[in-house]
């Protein structure tokens, strides 16, 4: 006679939500259609702040518990007042939380606890694209580069695969590594 035991709460993930989650989705298919929205406004210079706030998803819209915003401009030498990152620099944000989330939710439900895990994300743009010096240079980053230091009770090649599965199944990576269809609209003020 076996017995199972039923996961627990791990690394602040809770992993029985986390795989009644991946189970309701799997059973519904159409739950996982979601729609992430922001609302960016122009404040002055290159100074802008962006809101988010609600989304749809799961059957339903939903909100977060607050409003949530981000301010974003250049720095001096970018002729900005340097009143938030720059919009570059969020994408260093968004891929390196995306993967940690990831690892996270992976080492959870794999039974792993995690004791330390950094992650250092860079990225190199040459801005002559941006300022239209050269139409052979690109205006995004040419590269980014992610280094973990992770730390656990697993062994070095688990962490590894830990990062290397987050990595597969990271949206933000996805986006970043093969793109997306953008779509930009101008509708007239009112």
């Amino acid at each position: 006679m076996s017995t199972t035991t039923e996961p627990i709460a791990r690394n602040g993930v809770d992993v029985p939500n986390l795989f009644a989650t991946i189970n309701a989705v799997r059973n519904q298919p159409e739950l996982a259609q979601f729609r992430f929205r922001a609302t960016n406004r122009w404040l002055v210079g290159t100074h802008s702040r962006t809101t988010i706030e609600q989304f749809s998803g799961a059957g339903g819209e939903h909100a977060h518990i607050k409003e949530y915003t981000y301010d974003a401009d250049h720095p001096a030498v970018l002729v900005g007042q340097d009143q938030g990152p720059t919009p570059v620099e969020f994408l260093l944000h968004a891929l390196g939380a995306c993967l940690m989330s990831g690892v996270a939710n992976i080492a959870s439900a794999r039974g792993v606890t995690l004791t330390a895990v950094e992650a250092k994300i860079e990225g190199d743009i040459d801005l002559q694209g941006i300022l239209g010096i050269s139409k052979n240079v690109r205006n995004g980053y040419r590269q980014m580069r992610v280094t973990f230091r992770i730390e656990g009770d697993a062994s070095p090649e688990t962490l590894t695969k830990i990062v290397a599965q987050s990595r597969a199944r990271s949206a933000v990576f996805d986006v970043l590594s093969n793109g997306v269809d953008v779509d930009v609209t101008v509708v007239p003020a009112s």
